[in-house]
């Protein structure tokens, strides 16, 4: 964990009606076995990745309250090897949200059990989730504002991402048709 990350805001108020500060962040803590790894010791970028999908969606259900499935994964950048024996703790953020929508920012950060100083950042990754109703149809979420220094940063950044993909999904559908 960065010292950015472990810092805390004096700022409790509830940014925006609808959601509680508690409500935006999940972590999920688990150790690698070998059933999730390689004959080499090397944990598969897959587990990896479900192990943050499901870190994702616990993190977009319990701020919309409501059932949220995976539309998109951005940015997923492995930063180190995970190996068997580590602990791996998923950290799932809300950092934007759309009008169905829910951009969760992740983290996964490892520590090999027998070595104290081997703590590090090893993935992270932003999953979109949809918020669905009883029918399955996409439902509007509550909004999202965020509050600290940090938090505005990694909206803003999201904010460029996401209008960037939607203008490069407007010209390949151009192409296409």
């Amino acid at each position: 964990m960065t010292q950015e990350d472990s810092t805390t805001t004096a700022n409790t108020e509830e940014p925006s009606p609808g959601f509680a500060r508690e409500d935006t962040t999940v972590t999920l803590t688990m150790i690698m076995e070998p059933r999730h790894a390689n004959i080499f010791g090397n944990v598969h970028g897959g587990e990896i990745m479900r192990f943050m999908d499901t870190a994702a969606g616990c993190a977009a259900i319990k701020y919309a309250k409501q059932n949220c499935v995976t539309a998109r994964v951005d940015e997923l950048q492995f930063l180190k090897p995970i190996h068997i024996g580590s602990f791996v703790t998923c950290t799932g953020t809300v950092v934007y949200t759309g009008n169905t929508s829910i951009e969760v920012r992740l983290t996964v950060d490892t520590e090999d059990i027998r070595d104290a100083g081997s703590k590090g950042r090893a993935l992270e990754a932003y999953f979109t989730h949809v918020a669905i109703d009883e029918s399955g149809s996409p439902a509007p979420v509550p909004p999202y504002t965020p509050v600290t220094d940090k938090e505005k940063r990694i909206y803003e950044h999201v904010k460029e991402r996401r209008e960037f993909a939607r203008r490069h999904r407007a010209g390949r559908s151009k192409e296409i048709t």
